[in-house]
């Protein structure tokens, strides 16, 4: 074909959601954890491309940024996912994430769908892994904690609390206020009883399944807080140089896994014990687990640790989901 023809040649329309619309469509719940789970499977069973992620800090604006893709084989579109976060925006009366989603055919690499969603399918997507984590790795829970006061912190116990129900949540922030808002939020969401920590080990203690969900530097559990039966998943580690969990516990777990260990040892947990000289085997990944390929959990007592990083594959997956979904959502464009 000519370039005039090729330039005069019909093109699909794109289809143009902002985040209300996105939220009308998709939600947190057991459908869409599942579409996740779909995604770890996939990566474990093979043939999913995934590049590095890349990953840029803006250290002068307290900045970052994030660029994830992923093809899953079978799947008709991939997700090219990019996801700012300027943490002094609160400051300014912004937000602190932000970002977008692009959906492309994966038989043409043409443009399917755009969607504007200011980091809303970033947040249920991770939300959901947490609860991936929690479903293939955590015991019976009675009570769950939770590091952080912001937005994961509160999707991460909705999520969690609908694959491991339950009855009480704690919550630790270094802002008082923000942990009683947080706290409320989570007692609106979950129907559960929520009370506020004022210090992470009696957390810890009284916890069988925590989630750390903070952008910190230096580790906020240490070993001597581990105790039987606990499961800790780690998600707010996911540049380098930010470290949740003291490489002594995660040597200490009797079992520690990783969304993908290419990505964990560069930006997650294992980095940072890495570099202490610990945990220098290959540790199994979320998918093995879910597809058997390696072994979960096998007893109550077990302490176990999930180090989620955030996979290009799970943007892919909760993009394809919503395309399926669309109906007539959304402003359509001629390309």
């Amino acid at each position: 074909m000519t370039t005039e023809a090729q330039a005069s040649a019909p093109r699909p329309d794109i289809r143009i959601l902002t985040e209300a619309q996105l939220r009308g469509v998709v939600s947190l719940d057991l459908e869409t954890i599942d579409v996740i789970e779909n995604g770890f499977r996939a990566l474990a069973e093979g043939g999913v491309v995934m590049p590095p992620v890349l990953s840029m800090a803006i250290a002068a604006h307290h900045g970052e940024v994030d660029v994830k893709t992923a093809y899953v084989p079978g799947v008709d579109g991939f997700a090219l996912k990019v996801s700012p976060g300027f943490f002094d925006n609160p400051q300014l009366g912004l937000p602190s994430l932000n970002g977008l989603m692009i959906l492309l055919s994966t038989k043409t690499g043409l443009v399917q769908a755009v969607f504007l969603d200011n980091g809303y399918l970033t947040d249920i997507r991770t939300a959901a892994a947490g609860a991936v984590a929690a479903r293939h790795l955590a015991p019976d829970v009675e009570t769950a904690g939770v590091i952080g006061t912001g937005v994961q912190a509160r999707l991460q116990m909705q999520a969690a609390h609908l694959v491991r129900p339950f009855k009480r949540c704690l919550v630790w922030g270094r802002d008082a206020q923000k942990a009683k808002a947080c706290a409320v939020d989570i007692a609106a969401m979950t129907g559960v009883e929520v009370a506020v920590m004022t210090e992470i080990a009696p957390l810890v203690a009284q916890s069988q399944l925590v989630v750390t969900t903070t952008p910190a530097t230096t580790p906020l559990i240490t070993a001597d807080m581990l105790h039987d039966g606990v499961h800790i998943t780690a998600m707010g580690s996911d540049q380098a140089g930010k470290n949740e969990i003291a490489p002594e516990a995660l040597a200490t777990a009797d079992l520690y896994v990783c969304d993908r260990v290419s990505q964990c040892e560069v930006l997650g947990e294992l980095r940072a014990a890495r570099a202490q000289g610990l945990m220098r085997h290959t540790p199994p990944e979320l998918g093995q687990i879910i597809t058997g390929v390696a072994q979960g959990r096998t007893d109550l007592r077990q302490i176990t640790i999930c180090d989620l990083t955030g996979t290009g594959v799970q943007d892919t997956a909760i993009a394809s989901h919503v395309a399926t979904r669309l109906g007539d959502a959304g402003t359509v464009i001629s390309a």
